[in-house]
């Protein structure tokens, strides 16, 4: 199949790819980059809308980026780039010639509809990509019924937090910009516990906690843990350690936290 050919420095859609690295240009046109061979599939496979997609020909020249190009240009704009017009739209220092432009599909609270017994991950001012991209993807693995993102925590839709997903993105409704307020009231309406990770003396440890039932995880700042007022809402829990380690990082204590909830929903 012949794609249309770019091959100007001052290409619009070049122009655009590049700019989308920069937070406030995603906010403003409301798009993001998705890269790499695996990633943009999993687009592909997804209900996401792609505006357009560059490919290069290190990329048509095996079978299956030739398979994913045919693929994408079903639903979408497909343009071949020069190799040198590709770097300047990528990201990663060693691209596999393929990226994706795609609109964010943005939920609200009011679009969860999540069955009778749900699990909802909180991000309370999370702020390293790699965090959320991993607790999105570990949420996912874990079902998790949505992941809620507070104001402070970093943007989703950075190229980060996107490839740290692994596409989990596209399988896990995000609601985005939340205060604490909202998330609280949330939790009442859909009559969930909201649990809260602290190193406190007035936490309970987390393998005690009943969380087979509906509950709200809340994990918190990398270097200031919850906020107050979701801290004071909430019960307090701990997970147990007995090394010489002061803390988790916070990816590593979610994964605990999700999957002793998955053991306790479905293997108990």
């Amino acid at each position: 199949m012949d794609f249309m050919r770019i091959e100007s420095d001052a290409n619009k859609k070049i122009k655009l790819a590049a700019s989308l690295h920069q937070r406030k240009n995603r906010e403003k046109e409301g798009l993001f980059l998705a890269e790499g061979v695996r990633l943009c599939e999993m687009v592909a496979e997804s209900s996401w809308k792609v505006k357009f997609a560059l490919v290069t020909e290190q990329l048509l020249s095996t079978e299956r980026g030739r398979v994913l190009a045919d693929k994408l240009s079903a639903i979408a704009e497909v343009c071949l780039a020069s190799e040198k017009n590709f770097l300047k739209a990528a990201a990663t220092e060693q691209p596999q010639g393929i990226l994706l432009v795609v609109e964010q599909q943005k939920n609200s609270l009011q679009d969860l509809q999540a069955a009778g017994n749900p699990l909802y991950v909180v991000l309370d001012g999370v702020q390293d990509p790699g965090n959320v991209g991993t607790i999105i993807r570990t949420a996912d693995a874990a079902g998790a019924s949505a992941v809620l993102c507070t104001k402070g925590t970093a943007d989703v839709f950075s190229d980060k937090v996107v490839r740290s997903t692994m596409g989990s993105l596209f399988h896990l409704p995000l609601v985005t910009g939340l205060g604490a307020e909202g998330i609280l009231g949330f939790a009442r309406a859909q009559n969930c516990e909201l649990l809260v990770t602290a190193l406190d003396e007035s936490a309970q440890p987390l393998y005690g906690r009943n969380l087979a039932r509906p509950i709200m995880l809340v994990f918190g700042n990398e270097g200031n843990g919850v906020s107050a007022e979701l801290l004071s809402a909430g019960e307090k829990t701990y997970i147990p350690m007995v090394g010489g380690a002061e803390s988790l990082n916070v990816g590593v204590s979610a994964a605990v936290a999700l999957f002793e909830a998955l053991r306790q929903r479905r293997y108990r």
